[in-house]
């Protein structure tokens, strides 16, 4: 289709985030030849995100599930994000969520920039795509 591309979730690579969380990135790719990028996270119960930021600005959608998220310099102000909701996440904001309930939570986060720039509190390493790595 000339001026449009159909990418389906079922032939996009699965990203390993450990045992209970992968990311199926969407649009975009490692060359950055996308203003922005995109991606489908499903995180199983009991999953959590470390403290991490971008230098850009992150939305993320929740597709299903709910995520309880937070901001560092808030952490008893957080936010409960069901089915439907959306939050935007301002540049260098650290923040982390954690899966609330039994649910799988599948969500979809938008990246304000054509590369993947992750940078964890704790140290975390990643990769030279912007993904933990997981040893």
């Amino acid at each position: 289709m000339l001026g449009a591309r159909v990418i389906r979730l079922t032939d996009t690579e699965i990203v390993s985030l450990g045992p209970s969380s992968n990311y199926r990135p969407i649009v975009g790719d490692d060359l950055g030849t996308t203003p922005v990028r995109t991606g489908i996270q499903t995180c199983l119960p009991n999953y959590e995100v470390p403290l991490h930021c971008h230098p850009y600005m992150e939305i993320i959608h929740i597709i299903e599930g709910t995520l309880e998220f937070w901001l560092e310099d808030a952490i008893n102000e957080t936010e409960l994000l069901c089915r439907g909701d959306s939050i935007e996440i301002q540049p260098s904001a650290w923040h982390a969520f954690r899966v609330k309930g039994n649910e799988t939570v599948r969500l979809l986060g938008i990246h304000a920039s054509p590369r993947r720039i992750v940078e964890y509190k704790s140290g975390i390493k990643v990769d030279a795509r912007g993904y933990r790595s997981i040893d």
